[in-house]
């Protein structure tokens, strides 16, 4: 998954005020421990970060 995919799905589900929000402060232990930007700064891959995203904030399917 592209970057630019991956954020249009952020935006897209937790609007464009808040996407970069979560991304930024919100820290889960399925990314050890990491924020969205400071796993993908440390090189997971967009889709692996997406994934995790969805099973933590419970991302209907057809949203995924």
């Amino acid at each position: 998954m592209r970057l630019t995919v991956f954020w249009e799905r952020m935006t897209d589900h937790f609007g464009p005020g808040y996407a970069d929000t979560f991304a930024r402060d919100h820290v889960m232990t399925e990314l050890g421990g990491r924020t969205v930007h400071e796993a993908l700064d440390a090189g997971w891959d967009a889709k692996d970060v997406w994934r995790v995203v969805c099973t933590v904030m419970n991302v209907p399917r057809e949203q995924r």
